[in-house]
């Protein structure tokens, strides 16, 4: 995993502080340039719905063929989804 050229460096702090509620829909889409909070490369692109908190990262459900899958992540990796 790596950025464009154009894209390169520190991400926003703003991504950091990013709030979701439970229920709320969002995209996993894992920033290479932070390495604590990644989930495992296998879900990179996936949508889930958040289901809760653990410490500063968020637990999304996310289906995987017939499965349900918890993924622990920390906001920088996620994205919102619109409605």
């Amino acid at each position: 995993m790596r950025k464009s050229p154009r894209d390169r460096g520190m991400a926003p702090i703003t991504h950091s502080f990013t709030e979701y509620e439970e229920g709320e829909k969002a995209s996993i889409v894992i920033d290479p340039s932070v390495h604590g909070g990644q989930p495992h490369h296998r879900f990179q692109g996936l949508t889930g719905e958040v289901v809760g908190r653990q410490g500063r990262a968020f637990v999304l459900e996310v289906n995987v063929g017939k499965m349900k899958k918890r993924v622990i992540a920390r906001p920088e990796h996620l994205k919102k989804c619109s409605k």
